[in-house]
């Protein structure tokens, strides 16, 4: 917090004098009302409550805000406790209101993702769909907000970025000579290589597979790509940008030459944003992504891929019904969302099977080996189905989880893991109600974490702001502590004591790691050669994977095909080791409260109540009345402090879990290297065989003690990271609490409207959620008195 000295002065951005005009408040209290009509009538009251306690809170901090710039305006010297105070304040005021929940729909071609949003959104084939054929081609995000129209914004590679992919392209589609006529056969059938022509032809025409790198910037795209690298599309109704957007993220079919324009440059789109009008269905605050199952051959692309998965705070694994009970491909997108709980942001994760109205009724009554009583129905042999098919997924679905996160995570304490439903049933009602159909229980199901994301935030908004008025109020207390409080050394002694302690905490916790690590190095070095034997070997020999192989060696070991799925040798390599650590890493960043210490926030968290405690001794050895501001103002703001850490460590948590997969990739980079320069006859024996002997001479230097080294180093410097960041903060804020006035309160006299209108909202806090607690009591009540909602079908005609 020292470093936000450069603040004062500055206005708050996002917040200004327009913003608190009385005039707009009637717009604004509409604008609120139409944010809220996702949510029914009980949640609506509930919402508006926080947010009209976050609306006040705001004012107020911006009204104090600017008498405080007002009042030290001229002056030379300005006291540190009010630079402190109106540094913290912009800080606060700035602060957004509400970070998106992305809730990532992740699964493989066909699975059902596009038009499962469409049916949540109720808006039919707004995003393409085809049950035949990859559909949508990038990366798609669908929220609602305060716009009146619909709108998409497509963005583009970069033109730096779209060269690197040239270069790459042009380097697979660079022809060895002397090949032999069955060898050029392979050539031709190559994943990679088919691929390659594909993207070039649609930016470029075709014949332009044949051109080499130099030709191809100089040559002209068919399709108009705008200097922005942005292109947006507006319309009044959805249909209407349906018909706009569906050319740039449809992919199309190879070997199909025609099409507008816009068509021919959907290789060079890495994401597209879709905002719809306030909705009734989805609530502002939500974001959709539709994430396609392998990544891209384009390392920007790529990197999106896995940034998009990481920032995702749930994960929807969707499934088609005739997938969900086995596969390679549904066993590696499992794994890899089960990998986003460990490295990224996501707390919660369920199985969406799709497509459940699909069930063949003769063979599933020659099949069906549970329950005694007749089946009348295909509606009964769905619904009994979908009932076994939830039960036998939950149960796997939860011992894989337990296997692989500690068992106090939140995903394992949800009743319900997987949900069964059908997009095409929703708008047809042949065979299932809507409610039947499970669309409006993922709609509830988003509005609950939205509901609970916002009350968690504002209680933590309101708490920290008026922690901050504490301050105002403490400095004009005449509590004062001894001679040797006062003393800024012995400050930072008391400090530094507690840091010490911190660190041993921190040092014991990470320990934990050591001995899996070591064991899963262990069974690394001892299984590399069949694990790399495993990845290089394909069904048909190396027919059609010599210039697939070369990808994956240009990339350095990585390559997301969209047919043969993602190879990843780097991390296929490491497996064993985060099998081992995989457990104990979830451990460290969870939030229980272990016995063993293991676990790191609960050491942060003692760290802040034994500093808590100490202040609540030394007032009430010096005097201080039980209700001190200066002590109130202390407990707060060491929570708030150390609160912000939780965001600090979750960013540095992804960095330290890919730390042993990067490592290996960099030590493994010259051979890759010297493998994608390999050309002529048997290129792809002779790739290979420069992989073997490039990993058994790395493996044998220490490539796995070096990767481990590297993620404990990495470790060791998170703890660093978060002792100097309480050191630098706590200590600045102690000096400031036991500053004496000095003329300051002189300086914030005319704030104490402000201080008693901030009591009062702090002290409103827990009547809103008391009157939220008896709102969801009624409505539970009702809904157990009302009539079941499920019903016959409706009849079509």
């Amino acid at each position: 917090m020292a470093e936000t000295e450069d603040c004062v002065g500055r206005e708050p951005h996002p917040v200004d004098d327009d913003f608190f005009k009385e005039p707009m408040k009637k717009r604004r209290r509409s604008d609120r009302d139409q944010r809220f009509r996702a949510f029914p009538s009980v949640e609506q009251s509930t919402l508006k409550e926080y947010e009209k306690l976050e609306s006040r809170t705001r004012r107020v901090l911006s009204n104090t805000y600017q008498k405080l710039i007002q009042s030290v305006f001229l002056d030379d010297s300005i006291p540190n406790g009010v630079k402190y105070l109106i540094n913290r304040l912009l800080a606060l005021i700035e602060k957004p209101s509400l970070d998106p929940i992305y809730i990532g729909l992740f699964g493989s071609t066909g699975a059902g993702k596009s038009s499962l949003i469409n049916a949540i959104i109720q808006q039919a084939m707004f995003l393409p769909v085809s049950g035949e054929s990859i559909c949508t081609s990038c990366i798609v995000q669908v929220s609602s907000g305060c716009c009146e129209w619909y709108e998409a914004k497509i963005h583009l590679l970069s033109n730096q970025e779209w060269k690197q992919e040239l270069k790459n392209l042009t380097k697979l589609l660079h022809r060895p000579e002397q090949l032999g006529r069955e060898e050029e056969d392979a050539w031709d059938r190559d994943d990679a290589v088919e691929e390659a022509i594909w993207k070039l032809q649609m930016v470029y025409g075709n014949g332009v597979e044949r051109k080499s790198y130099e030709e191809l910037l100089r040559a002209k795209p068919k399709g108009k790509i705008p200097t922005s690298r942005v292109i947006t599309l507006k319309a009044e109704e959805a249909g209407e940008l349906s018909l706009k957007l569906d050319p740039y993220i449809r992919t199309q079919r190879r070997g199909w030459d025609g099409g507008s324009a816009e068509t021919q440059i959907w290789p060079l789109i890495k994401l597209v944003e879709v905002t719809l009008p306030k909705s009734e269905l989805i609530p502002e605050g939500v974001v959709l992504v539709d994430i396609p199952g392998t990544g891209d051959f384009n390392s920007k692309r790529d990197e999106m891929w896995r940034k998009t998965i990481d920032k995702c705070s749930v994960i929807w694994l969707i499934s088609d019904i005739e997938r969900v009970s086995g596969g390679r491909a549904h066993e590696d997108l499992l794994n890899e969302s089960i990998k986003a709980c460990q490295r990224g942001f996501c707390r919660d994760m369920a199985l969406v099977v799709t497509k459940t109205d699909k069930l063949h009724l003769p063979e599933y009554l020659r099949e069906r080996k549970v329950g005694s009583q007749a089946i009348q129905s295909q509606r009964e042999a769905v619904l009994e189905r979908n009932e076994m098919i939830k039960l036998q997924r939950n149960k796997v679905l939860k011992e894989k989880l337990k296997r692989k996160l500690p068992t106090d995570s939140r995903v394992l304490e949800d009743s319900e893991l997987v949900y069964t439903v059908s997009a095409q049933e929703y708008w047809q009602q042949a065979l299932l109600t809507e409610e039947e159909t499970e669309i409006p229980k993922l709609r509830e199901y988003i509005r609950r974490r939205l509901l609970d994301k916002k009350r968690r935030m504002v209680t933590k908004y309101v708490t920290e702001a008026f922690g901050l008025f504490l301050l105002t109020d403490s400095f004009s207390c005449t509590d004062s502590l001894p001679n040797e409080y006062l003393h800024v050394n012995g400050l930072r002694r008391f400090v530094e004591e507690k840091i010490q302690l911190l660190e041993k905490a921190i040092d014991q916790c990470f320990a934990h790691i050591v001995q899996p690590l070591q064991e899963g190095v262990q069974n690394a070095r001892s299984s590399y050669r069949q694990i790399l034997g495993a990845c290089l070997v394909r069904s048909r020999g190396n027919q059609g994977f010599h210039q697939t192989l070369k990808a994956v060696c240009l990339k350095n070991g990585i390559y997301a095909s969209r047919t043969l799925g993602r190879i990843d040798l780097n991390e296929a390599i490491t497996q064993p080791i985060y099998e081992q650590i995989d457990p104990v890493f979830g451990g460290i960043f969870r939030s229980g409260k272990p016995s063993d210490g293991s676990a790191l926030m609960p050491h942060i968290d003692a760290f802040k109540r034994s500093l808590q405690e100490k202040m609540t001794e030394i007032g009430i050895r010096n005097g201080w009345k039980y209700d001190s501001y200066k002590k109130s103002f202390l407990i707060q703001e060491i929570s708030a402090i150390l609160g912000g850490l939780e965001g600090h460590i979750l960013r540095k948590k992804r960095r330290i879990y890919e730390s042993l997969s990067t490592s290996v990739q960099n030590d493994l980079k010259p051979c890759y290297e010297e493998a994608a320069q390999i050309t002529g006859k048997k290129a792809c024996e002779r790739m290979k065989d420069v992989l073997r002997r490039g990993l058994d001479r790395q493996v044998d230097e220490g490539m796995f003690e070096r990767a481990q080294e590297r993620m404990q180093h990495q470790f060791h410097q998170l703890k660093n990271g978060i002792t100097e960041k309480v050191k630098g903060s706590v200590t600045t804020m102690l000096t400031l609490a036991w500053s004496q006035g000095d003329g300051l309160y002189k300086e914030l006299a005319d704030v104490k409207s402000e201080c008693k209108e901030m009591e009062k909202l702090h002290r409103s806090l827990r009547e809103v959620a008391e009157n939220a607690l008896l709102r969801r009591g009624m409505q539970d009540f009702l809904l157990r008195m009302s009539p079941s909602k499920s019903g016959p079908p409706k009849t079509w005609i």
